[in-house]
């Protein structure tokens, strides 16, 4: 490869990468306004981590432990649509305890772990919704 050509394949690298950044920092944005936004008054603090995948078809997988006692909110987006991405959460056994797929892909799940519990949670991106994109899943518990 001569050097134009070299010079114009990394100058389009840096590009896409500075573009999937950039496109990921914004549905981070998103999804900590829906951690924050509460109608009844609850905060959620962010257990700080960002839970990040660029996804097509395929599914991202997510392991964590939900403390007993404790009050969580999920919250996933890919995008400025509420309702692209579709996250599971499964149990130790593999058994599913929540899919927003059942609530027509609601952007947030509020629940209370009555004891300690590992779990594994997917998401994917609804394909009738959006095909490819950065998906993003941030966990908050009640403050």
């Amino acid at each position: 490869m001569n050097k134009l050509g070299l010079f114009f394949f990394t100058l389009s690298i840096l590009f896409f990468s500075y573009s999937y950044s950039q496109d990921c920092d914004s549905i981070v944005k998103i999804c900590e306004n829906q951690l924050r936004n509460d109608t009844n008054g609850s905060l959620f603090v962010s257990d700080g981590q960002v839970y990040q995948a660029f996804i097509n078809d395929e599914i991202a997988e997510f392991k964590t432990t939900f403390f007993g006692g404790t009050t969580y909110r999920i919250v996933a987006s890919a995008g400025s649509a509420d309702n692209y991405v579709i996250f599971t959460v499964y149990d130790p056994e593999n058994r599913v305890l929540f899919t927003n797929k059942d609530h027509k892909n609601a952007p947030y799940w509020d629940f209370k772990v009555n004891s300690t519990i590992p779990v594994k949670i997917e998401t994917q991106l609804d394909m009738d919704k959006k095909v490819s994109g950065c998906a993003i899943m941030l966990i908050g518990f009640k403050k």
